[in-house]
């Protein structure tokens, strides 16, 4: 058990690192100031109205899909349902929506570059993860 959770810190360590130096080096070319780490940035009040119009929905379908997948035979569960999918999807969204935002709101209009930018990389990098069963290190 104990080799488990030294692979599993292990591999978040390698992973959050490498989101790291990648935004790192899409900040410098695109010229674009370091985010902060909090999501309530917003760039002003309409992105925030639709950025909590998405939080609620997806709090919403969160839950519901919890509930109704918990009562489901677990072969019968709904996979758009299930608890990662929909964060998967709720950060699609969230950062889609910032993306159109900054586009045509931000002072500086790389920043929607660097959004996209950040959106693909952590979309591929996880979609390559779970399709390859997080490379074999848990097997």
């Amino acid at each position: 058990m104990s080799d488990f959770w030294l692979k599993f810190f292990l591999f978040l360590l390698i992973y959050g690192l490498l989101i790291f130096f990648f935004n790192r080096v899409m900040r410098k070319w695109f010229k674009v100031k370091k985010k902060k780490l909090s999501s309530y940035n917003h760039l002003n009040k309409k992105h925030k109205n639709v950025d909590w119009i998405i939080r609620i929905t997806f709090v919403i379908l969160i839950i519901v899909g919890g509930f109704y997948n918990a009562i489901q035979n677990p072969l019968e569960r709904i996979w758009f349902l299930e608890t990662h999918i929909v964060v998967f999807a709720f950060i699609l969204a969230s950062e889609t929506v910032r993306a159109v935002m900054e586009k045509r709101y931000a002072e500086n209009r790389n920043d929607y570059k660097y959004t996209l930018s950040q959106l693909g990389f952590i979309s591929l990098s996880l979609l390559l993860i779970f399709t390859t069963n997080f490379f074999g290190v848990f097997n």
